[in-house]
């Protein structure tokens, strides 16, 4: 068995990244908005803030109140959407349960939409135009790059549907010709569902969802998931110990997909810069 090892690849594209922002005329700038304590994203916040600082990035954090009204979160999205130093916005998610999701999302710029949640790249990417592509699923592509696993004629199942990583992620391995089935709670008998896979994706959030029953020998096995044990320990959605006696590769937690999500957030918000000052 293989393992799929994000933060090497990961540290090796944020140094690419690094020496072309160098050759640029201004420094790519990110802007940060944090709304609440949530811890994990405080940890996320936190992680972005220093892959800023490696890659030679301007970066700006705000840290907002969880009682913070929408209006004013808007507010500060619609300033930052002018700011000429400013190529990429990233607003923290999970927001309080009194903001709308989507609004927000609605509101950042399409152009520094360097998440890549926004309708317009979310619609960009369904039907194959050029568009930010979300950070977790463009991650998993290039470790599978990086790694000679060629989607084209496979067979992939992503276990999970949602907007963030599920059903991109199912997009843009189609893109890559892969024959892909999407799954979810309501799926039927996931086990023989996901023994069918030659590269089995799973973002669900579920410990031990994923079984080495429930594996085909020689598979490709990705974990999107950062779950915690009962000791506190981070851990993914697959019975890691056990899929490794039949999978051909597989993601570690930590260091498989989450150093690769950051990663193509650097690359994303590089690229904004570059689109901003008309060099590519």
């Amino acid at each position: 068995m293989t393992l799929l090892d994000g933060k090497a690849l990961a540290t090796k594209l944020k140094e690419e990244i690094r020496r072309e922002a160098a050759g640029l005329p201004r420094r790519p700038g990110l802007a940060v908005v944090l709304v609440g304590e949530d811890p994990a994203s405080r940890v996320y916040v936190t992680s972005k803030r220093k892959d800023c600082e490696n890659c030679g990035f301007y970066s700006e954090e705000y840290d907002l109140l969880a009682q913070t009204p929408q209006s004013a979160l808007l507010e500060l999205v619609e300033g930052l959407n002018e700011r000429a130093d400013i190529d990429g916005i990233l607003v923290q998610l999970p927001l309080p349960g009194h903001m709308d999701e989507q609004a927000v999302i609605q509101a950042i710029s399409p152009e520094k939409d360097v998440d890549g949640f926004h309708p317009m790249n979310a619609g960009n990417l369904l039907i194959g135009r050029e568009s930010f592509l979300p950070c977790t699923p463009a991650g998993v592509m290039e470790l599978l790059d990086e790694y000679h696993i060629d989607p084209a004629g496979k067979r992939a199942v992503v276990v999970g549907r949602s907007n963030i990583v599920g059903k991109p992620m199912g997009l843009l391995l189609l893109r890559r010709d892969a024959t892909v089935t999407l799954c979810h709670s309501k799926t039927p008998d996931l086990p023989e569902m996901c023994r069918q896979a030659d590269i089995l994706i799973s973002a669900v959030g579920r410990r031990n969802l994923i079984t080495a029953d429930m594996v085909k020998e020689g598979a490709t096995v990705v974990d999107v998931a950062m779950n915690r044990d009962e000791s506190g320990k981070l851990c993914g959605d697959v019975d890691f110990p056990a899929v490794a006696e039949r999978a051909a590769f597989l993601t570690p937690v930590p260091g498989g997909v989450g150093p690769m999500t950051r990663a193509i957030l650097m690359k994303n918000t590089l690229l904004a810069a570059k689109k901003r000052q008309n060099l590519c």
